[in-house]
């Protein structure tokens, strides 16, 4: 879906950004590619048409079409059916495992990990709503607001606020090692971005 797609686009170009302004190097192709492929899935939890100035040329319809054919062979899981679709593009096991720390859910093991290229990953994600690029803590807010009007919580009121505060200290923990400032990293930026992020080359290597 469009606005799927462009949601990867942005957050590949928050992380292509941090990469760029790292002290140390980094496996900037493993990370921007796994942000290019880690809500292929999400079409199987949409709500389609919320956003129909989204849809693109191709009518609801045919996303309804999609969709169904999604749910048929990957299920209703919408973490397992990207897994699923990354094996069967071939995608090398070091993306996949950067994919699979994704999710607000493992906040605290990536505050607690070393390993930059899942906290860089999360963390761009964490700073993309569905509008755009944004700061950490409106988007923390419009993602705590947006879960709580959910029927069904994974997880408690009280367990998601004790996992924000960890965020802004991620946030740190990257920007301690960076050029840039978490501030420098706007939606007009990272716009700046998109079209080469486009034609990102993926590389498949096991």
């Amino acid at each position: 879906m469009p606005q799927l797609q462009l949601h990867m686009l942005r957050i590949a170009g928050v992380a292509s950004m941090i990469c760029d302004s790292f002290e140390k190097e980094l496996d900037k192709n493993s990370i921007v590619s796994a942000c290019l492929l880690h809500d292929m899935g999400s079409i199987v939890k949409f709500k389609l048409g919320l956003f129909p100035v989204l849809e693109g040329e191709k009518g609801i319809g045919y996303w309804e079409k999609v969709k169904k054919d999604y749910l048929k062979k990957y299920g209703v899981d919408d973490h397992l059916a990207t897994l699923k679709i990354c094996k069967e593009l071939g995608v090398n096991t070091k993306i996949i495992n950067i994919i699979n720390n994704f999710g607000f859910s493992n906040t605290a093991n990536i505050f607690k990990t070393k390993n930059y290229n899942f906290k860089i990953c999360v963390y761009s994600d964490m700073r993309v709503s569905p509008t755009g690029v944004t700061s950490l803590m409106t988007r923390l807010k419009e993602a705590r607001n947006r879960y709580l009007k959910k029927q069904k919580h994974v997880y408690s009121k009280e367990y998601f606020d004790q996992l924000i505060p960890l965020w802004p200290k991620i946030e740190k923990q990257i920007f301690s090692k960076c050029l840039t400032k978490p501030q420098d990293i706007t939606e007009e930026k990272v716009e700046l971005l998109i079209e080469r992020l486009r034609n990102f080359d993926i590389i498949n290597r096991f």
